[in-house]
Order: C-alpha cells, then sequence, then structure tokens
C-alpha cells in the first residue's frame, strides 16, 4: 500500500477529486493548508500599505491505495491540477505498513 499527498491550488480540487473518481478511486481525504516553494509568496496592497504575503492558501489530497493505483492516480492527478504556472504543486507517496477499517476490523489491501 501507499499514500499520495498532492498539494495542489484550491481551485483544482474538484478536477482532482473527479479525475481519481473516474480511475476508480473512491476514498480521499482534504485538508486545507498554507505553505510556499519556490513561488515565495508575493506582496499586495492594503489600505495604502504593502504586506508580504509567505504562506498561500492551498489544498493537501491524501488517498491510500494499492501498489498497482499508484501510477494512474499520480496521473490523473498531474493531468487535473496542471496550469503550466508556478504553484501547481507537489505530489509525495510514501509507503503504508498497515491500514485498518474501524467498522469491520478489516484489515491491509481489504481495508481500503
Amino acid at each position: 500500500m501507499k499514500k499520495i499527498e498532492a498539494i495542489i491550488k484550491p481551485f483544482k480540487l474538484d478536477e482532482v477529486k473527479e479525475a481519481l473518481q473516474e480511475i476508480g478511486i473512491q476514498g480521499l481525504s482534504v485538508t486545507e493548508v498554507k505553505g510556499f516553494g519556490r513561488q515565495k509568496g508575493h506582496t499586495e496592497l492594503y489600505r495604502g500599505a504593502e504586506y508580504v504575503v509567505d504562506f498561500l492558501p492551498k489544498v493537501k489530497v491524501e488517498v491510500v491505495l494499492t501498489e498497482d493505483m499508484v501510477e494512474p492516480a499520480i496521473d490523473a492527478i498531474v493531468q487535473a491540477a496542471k496550469t503550466d504556472k508556478i504553484g501547481d504543486g507537489k505530489i509525495f507517496v510514501t509507503p503504508v505498513e498497515q491500514a485498518i477499517r474501524i467498522r469491520t476490523g478489516e484489515s491491509g489491501d481489504d481495508a481500503i
């Protein structure tokens, strides 16, 4: 099992969700986060004063899946989240040792 964490632009969330559903992924978690990478934030003008917005709003999508679904999921996220502009985000893939469904007690691949 693997866990995919994708940090994306907030307005791309619906497209990413739909793309994952189209390839058969049923469950995911979404968190509103703030951060910056190479984008480094930007300056804004408020009541005549300039200030720096360091942390930009992003959305983190997390999904745990079987090994065979990792590449299709990554492809779906990239296609749906891409704008070809700086700040499109990142995808991280990490191993998951165990998953347990609380309701039934199922574990491993059966739990996801």
